[in-house]
């Protein structure tokens, strides 16, 4: 029988966290910079409630599933909602019953908003609705890339090249900074995207002590394989737009897409894009990213999809199976009133972000007064790329 240990990130032992990222790195499916050990114990050095469960089965290591335990055995994915992506990790081809694990691991429910489960741990979760964009640079390179996408689209291609001829026309020369760690230009994205989400009436993730302090933190880092990257388009010495995000070796992984809010009129998202492919590179990157999402705006860049899928995890326990009747209900109200589905996303969103009831509420309220801005403060897709 499955056996679970239960600790905080940052008790988990070398060996494991050695054997946990050689499996992540093992299957490419869990190639992210949020699937392994790094990213669970960058989140558990600011979060008392993250926890790493360690499965053994005749007294041999076979999966970790890192989550936050909230009350009454309920659970979300490590850094949610950071956690663009989220998997039992274990290894190649041996899947195991993650009904079972739950249960040894005293959680009844794991709510999942894009877990990647190649192996088939959670047969009971629904088939993938949705999918992550890849931008994947083959043995060809970055430019062969970029013309492959020009190919697929020109009449697209050539309006974004027009649009980039005309930033460096009203406002200068177009570059790009990589690595950039200037606190200034940090701190100025971060204040864009909070306006951004105030703006269009969304929840300020960024709010909250311990999402600013994971940020914070990872934008610090200079060593190890986990670390936070910056990416910043300028037009002179004006900064356009820029990404932010955490990135393992050779893969990144933005959260953060912030734009100029009086930029709109030259696009410069597209621009951001279009010349980070070319950029790559020179950051040593193989992978960009973009999660998923925004499929309209992604789809043109990224020649690679990583299936995900949404529902609740439950145990193998009668408490598991009360969750999922629950959670049936709550999919046949959100299917028969759309309303519904959208509340129960939004106060999933609040609860994961906000750690206290005082935080819960104040979201909560935000929200509602927020209804009659959502729709009328749209400033497009450039304005919303993120994962989150």
């Amino acid at each position: 029988m499955i056996e679970a240990e239960v600790l905080h990130p940052s008790v988990l032992t070398a060996e494991d966290a050695v054997q946990w990222a050689t499996w992540a790195q093992a299957t490419p499916d869990f190639g992210s910079p949020l699937l392994g050990p790094d990213f669970a114990q960058a989140v558990g050095a600011l979060r008392p409630d993250a926890r790493v469960a360690v499965f053994r089965w005749g007294g041999a290591v076979r999966g970790f599933l890192a989550f936050h335990a909230r009350p009454s055995g309920y659970a979300r994915p490590i850094g949610s909602p950071f956690s663009d992506y989220h998997a039992l990790i274990t290894p190649p081809g041996q899947p195991v019953d993650g009904a079972q694990a739950l249960a040894a691991a005293g959680v009844s429910a794991f709510r999942v908003t894009a877990l990647i489960d190649p192996w088939g741990c959670f047969p009971a979760v629904p088939a993938p609705t949705d999918e992550g964009f890849l931008i994947r640079l083959d043995g060809a390179g970055a430019e062969a890339y970029s013309e492959r996408l020009r190919a697929l689209s020109p009449k697209r291609f050539k309006n974004w090249r027009r649009l980039e001829s005309k930033l460096e026309r009203e406002v200068g020369p177009i570059s790009m900074v990589g690595p950039d760690y200037s606190q200034a230009a940090y701190d100025l994205l971060m204040r864009w995207k909070r306006e951004q989400l105030k703006r269009t009436g969304l929840h300020d993730f960024l709010g909250a002590d311990w999402s600013r302090g994971l940020m914070q933190t990872l934008f610090d880092k200079r060593d190890g394989d986990l670390q936070g990257l910056m990416i910043t388009l300028r037009a002179g010495d004006r900064i356009i737009a820029g990404h932010f995000g955490v990135r393992l070796g050779g893969v990144y992984h933005p959260w953060i897409a912030s734009i100029d809010p009086q930029g709109g009129a030259w696009s410069p998202g597209q621009t951001l894009l279009s010349r980070a492919i070319r950029f790559m590179p020179q950051l040593g990157l193989n992978t960009y990213d973009l999660a998923p999402g925004h499929a309209h705006y992604k789809a043109p860049f990224c020649m690679d999809r990583r299936p995900v899928a949404e529902g609740m995890a439950v145990a193998a326990t009668s408490a598991g199976r009360f969750r999922s009747q629950a959670e049936g209900a709550w999919t046949v109200a959100g299917h028969a009133a759309p309303a519904v589905g959208r509340l129960r996303r939004r106060m999933d969103h609040i609860a994961a972000v906000e750690l206290s009831v005082g935080g819960r509420i104040k979201g909560l309220l935000g929200a509602v007064a927020a209804q009659g801005r959502r729709g009328r403060g749209a400033e497009g897709v450039d304005d919303a790329l993120g994962g989150v």
